[in-house]
């Protein structure tokens, strides 16, 4: 089928499959309940944001990747107004954080960590170490977008910081990968449009993000420092893209 064919479409068959995996493996039933919902919220959003602007009806299938996102990052068991908020959130940001008629957040980390900050929802980060799904799979989806050098720099930072705080508090270096969040490398960071584009800036993001997280984790700061980290380095990916871009100019 021709709609098999889109990446979008497959992300959502993949996200929506592991969730009936995990649900299954964990026994927790609620967990397919709130990815349904958090699904249905966002897409209900974007639908009638879209109908305002267009006059006309579409099926947002980017809308349906952030609520799958934010049903896997965000604990269920709370109330279901810190799920929608999460999901209005997220959305609207698409359409009020803008440049160069570009949306420069990842909606879903947005909407999760102002649902944090706002409403006190807790995050639980469903699946994120199913590393045996999340490698190949995000391994395929990261090079189809044109995004691989992003993980690439961001696990080579990682491990590097990692392994030297292994070594110095003698740490067997093999529970560095225990230190990584799958989904979020695979998943969240990766985001199409809110990801650089250009190779140089891509390692520099992926990187850039890799230290900041060590940095603020070290320093024990008390907000979900990877969301934090992806959300500052969408707005500095501008800038990023800009400064390589005059440099070639130039040369």
């Amino acid at each position: 089928m021709q709609i098999l064919k889109s990446i979008k479409a497959q992300l959502v068959i993949y996200l929506a499959g592991l969730a009936v995996f995990l649900a299954i493996q964990d026994q927790s039933f609620i967990f397919l309940f709130t990815i349904g919902y958090t699904v249905f919220s966002a897409v209900c959003v974007e639908s009638v944001i879209f109908y305002f602007k267009t006059k006309t009806f579409k099926w947002p299938s980017s809308a349906a990747i952030t609520g799958l996102i934010i049903g896997y990052v965000l604990s269920g068991d709370q109330a279901w107004w810190k799920l929608l908020g999460a999901c209005v959130l997220a959305v609207s940001s698409k359409y009020l954080i803008r440049f160069q008629k570009k949306h420069v957040f990842n909606p879903a980390a947005f909407g999760i960590l102002l649902a944090t900050i706002l409403f006190g929802a807790s995050t639980q980060w469903k699946g994120t170490y199913a590393w045996y799904i999340l490698l190949p799979a995000g391994i395929y989806f990261a090079q189809r977008i044109g995004k691989l050098k992003i993980v690439i720099s961001y696990f080579l930072v990682s491990l590097a910081l990692f392994g030297i705080q292994a070594i110095t508090q003698r740490i067997p270096l093999s529970h560095i990968f225990g230190y990584l969040s799958y989904f979020y490398i695979f998943v969240m960071i990766i985001e199409p449009k809110t990801s650089p584009a250009k190779p140089a800036v891509q390692i520099i993001f992926g990187a850039g993000i890799a230290l900041l997280i060590f940095i603020l984790t070290e320093r024990g700061v008390g907000f979900d420092v990877e969301l934090f980290s992806l959300l500052i380095f969408n707005a500095a990916a501008i800038f990023l893209n800009k400064a390589v871009t005059q440099k070639g100019a130039v040369q």
